[in-house]
């Protein structure tokens, strides 16, 4: 059976190629690419990996409201954001996804990434993006909170504006660098 996947794969972008550029994928088409490129099991490697961050985002927000909770509460959040994400239907996800990939991609155009992701190096690609993923994220990370800072300074700013209060001056501080969430670090 996989002999014959196989096979169907490196022959589509023959039949791909006797189609016009503009023809349509069909959604076998690009159902065949999604099990090339393994979207199912990346899709769910990227919401474990986003619930990870999720927990711990929850563990430092929950800590700094309450320095007095508990690792049973913690523990307890983490229970019901499991519960939440195991009910998430993938497939549905996929068929939502289908018409996307139909309207932007020709039937060619399939054809050649599915012939890409079944090559040595899309294969590659495949297995190395969460790691390049993860690091870009981790890279940018300090980056996306400075900016995230400011723009919660703009905001409160704007809040006590609006309510007719002038802002106090803030004292010149030198800024302390906020922890790394775990789930972002190697």
């Amino acid at each position: 059976m996989r002999t014959l996947l196989i096979l169907a794969l490196m022959a589509a972008p023959c039949f791909a190629q006797d189609a016009p550029a503009d023809t349509p994928a069909t959604r076998e088409d690009v159902l065949q690419l999604f099990n090339v490129m393994q979207v199912n099991q990346q899709m769910r490697a990227i919401i474990d990996s986003m619930m990870k961050q999720q927990k711990d985002l929850v563990h430092e927000t929950a800590r700094r409201k309450n320095p007095n909770v508990t690792q049973q509460e913690l523990e307890r959040f983490d229970r019901m954001m499991d519960e939440t994400v195991k009910d998430i239907p993938l497939e549905g996800l996929l068929d939502d996804m289908v018409p996307v990939y139909q309207k932007h991609l020709s039937k060619v155009d399939v054809a050649a990434m599915s012939s890409f992701y079944s090559s040595p190096t899309g294969q590659k690609l495949l297995r190395e993006m969460p790691a390049m993923t993860s690091e870009a994220m981790q890279a940018a990370f300090g980056r996306l909170q400075k900016q995230m800072e400011t723009m919660q300074d703009r905001i409160d700013k704007a809040m006590q504006e609006s309510e007719g209060h002038k802002p106090a001056p803030k004292a010149p501080s030198k800024p302390q660098p906020r922890p790394v969430p775990e789930s972002l670090k190697n």
